[in-house]
């Protein structure tokens, strides 16, 4: 595989060139988080012209700030969201196909401490009645166990639940609770990069279809009813003439109908924290487990193995203003507080947390005294705003990306006079392309990909659990430069499982505008706990190298990094100075 396409996808700048030369666009959609980008790869792949925007980066905002699950969504069962739980666990099984290079198999333990406990609150929850949960018994896990499994049947992968009772869950779990009499384990999935994912789908739609243009960094500026304005961060201005509008922006969909020319109440978003935490003897017993656990105030908390760390979530918190959505202190010590409850023998406090980051669900406005219980599917809602058809996408969820943008894109199909041409059920997304799935291909490509690499066999299996597939790319990226006399295959000073050629990779050919860009989103670097002053400053010497940023650029590219840590979290980086906590959310619409 090499980046050599033909015909290769449009550059930003042929991209505003073109919009310069010629404003019509079949589609236009405002907001390039998952919903948006899975709709943008869609419509490329129907051969339809689509523009895809954002303000910030590609796949930032919410989309960037998940408890990275890819399930089902067991608590659905609750309420009796059979078709959404239906929904999400066939499209779990589909990612595990189509995304195998981000998207993993995640055995999951689920702890009860009575036979009994929760069947009349279940009850009420069943007939949306409010009721707090604070023990799942053995018997209500076992019947919504056995009917997700029932729900999971199609395109299964991986096994069917299982239960363990009394010593054998203190001996596979010595530290957890002591009042815990049973431990049932079924299988979720969980997507190591969700970001890189998002942008494989941009990506993957700007190479299917020349007329699919995709720009990130750009400012919506309004609509005047024949165009839609945007300004690049150069202040070069350009219109947009499309005959569908997508607003996609998530939990800013209210402030870009506004911008539009019309006011809507659609979004009534709650507010999600994360931690990443430095908690090795919870790591150790996890195993690769994740578990699902109730806590005494009713609400649901997880926790798994997580880039060396574990990931700890989440919190549902009403929010009106998502630009100013950070996981803070309270959410932190809540989090850390469901973690010492499950496990009351193991020491966890605030200098353990590597990371913390924040987004703001897209959920529907709902007067629920309980955020947990606003649904969590998806909606197309449609406003005439001019003479524009506006559908925005409110809800949704990363499991359900897919087929929520199957649903939006045949709607836009029907408007436009078209029919679907390739169905996206078993098409596989960037780095899962030609993924191997048995040992004699998997062989075959490290033994390739080890000659690009100089034959460090290791760097090989890096790139393809890194990459999937396009990690032959990158190797050949670096061979290629090595060969004229530019040293690539070097680690990094202050990232020793980091080459030099793959930024310099990932910063030509991954649409990278800024060095947050590479250091939040294309690479996990910052979310592994790894981002510290030292760090910075060498991947931006090198980003500035690939994009051509003259020394006054640099700067500004790492004090921007500085500022989004310590406005966000209070974390202040100067020079020769690491950060044990550092953590983003940035905005997108």
């Amino acid at each position: 595989m090499t980046e050599s396409l033909n015909p290769p996808p449009l550059t930003r700048q042929q991209t505003l060139e073109r919009l310069r030369a010629d404003h019509s666009v079949s589609v236009l959609i405002i907001g390039a988080g998952i919903n948006g980008a899975g709709l943008f790869r869609d419509l490329a792949l129907q051969g339809v012209d689509t523009l895809i925007v954002d303000k910030q980066d590609f796949c930032a905002g919410a989309s960037a700030a998940p408890s990275r699950l890819i399930h089902g969504g067991l608590k659905y069962l609750e309420t009796g969201e059979f078709r959404l739980v239906a929904q999400s666990t066939r499209e779990r099984n589909l990612l595990l196909r189509n995304a195998p290079h981000v998207v993993h198999p995640l055995r999951t333990a689920m702890p009860t401490h009575s036979w009994w406990g929760g069947i009349w609150p279940s009850i009420q929850r069943f007939f949306r009645r409010p009721a707090k949960i604070d023990d799942r018994g053995i018997l209500i896990s076992e019947v919504g166990l056995t009917l997700y499994d029932f729900f999971g049947r199609h395109f299964r992968s991986m096994p069917r639940h299982s239960v363990m009772l009394g010593r054998k869950v203190h001996r596979s779990l010595p530290d957890i609770r002591r009042d815990v009499r049973a431990l049932h384990t079924y299988y979720d999935a969980a997507i190591s990069q969700a970001e890189r994912l998002g942008f494989e789908l941009i990506d993957d739609g700007c190479r299917t279809h020349r007329g699919a243009m995709a720009l990130n960094h750009v400012n919506f500026t309004g609509a005047d009813g024949e165009a839609v304005m945007f300004e690049d961060e150069k202040g070069g201005a350009f219109t947009v003439k499309p005959q569908i509008i997508i607003n996609a922006g998530g939990a800013w969909i209210d402030e870009i109908n506004r911008q539009l020319g019309r006011e809507t109440r659609h979004i009534g978003g709650t507010k999600g924290g994360h931690l990443i935490v430095d908690v090795p003897a919870i790591r150790r017993q996890l195993d690769g487990r994740m578990i699902y656990f109730g806590t005494p105030d009713g609400r649901i908390c997880l926790i798994y193995p997580f880039m060396n760390h574990v990931l700890v979530g989440a919190t549902d918190i009403r929010c009106t203003d998502p630009d100013q959505a950070v996981c803070d202190d309270d959410e932190r010590d809540y989090m850390l507080e469901a973690v010492r409850y499950l496990f009351p023998g193991v020491a966890i406090g605030p200098e353990q947390v590597r990371y913390r980051y924040s987004g703001v669900r897209p959920l529907p406005r709902s007067d629920a005294a309980d955020p947990g219980q606003i649904s969590r599917d998806h909606a197309i809602v449609e406003d005439r705003i001019h003479d524009w058809p506006v559908l925005s996408l409110v809800g949704g969820k990363w499991t359900t990306f897919r087929g929520f943008a199957e649903e939006v894109a045949d709607d836009v199909l029907a408007r436009l006079g078209r029919r679907r041409e390739i169905d996206t059920r078993q098409l596989a997304i960037g780095g899962g392309r030609d993924y191997p799935r048995d040992t004699a291909s998997r062989e075959a490509w490290l033994s390739r990909v080890t000659a690009l690499c100089e034959g460090d066999r290791q760097w090989a299996i890096t790139l393809l659990d890194r990459y999937g597939t396009r990690g032959e790319a990158v190797g050949r990226h670096c061979a290629r430069m090595s060969a004229e006399g530019v040293n690539r295959q070097h680690p990094l000073a202050s990232l020793a499982d980091y080459r030099v050629g793959e930024i310099d990779f990932v910063c030509r050919f991954e649409r990278v505008e800024h060095l947050a860009d590479v250091l939040f989103r294309r690479l996990p670097i910052a979310l592994s706990g790894q981002l510290d002053s030292a760090v910075i400053d060498e991947v931006a010497t090198l980003c500035g190298a690939a994009l051509g940023w003259a020394g006054t650029r640099r700067r500004e590219e790492i004090d921007a990094v500085y500022e989004i840590a310590t406005r966000l979290h209070g974390v202040a980086l100067t020079s020769g100075q690491e950060s044990s906590t550092i953590s983003t959310q940035e905005s997108t619409s």
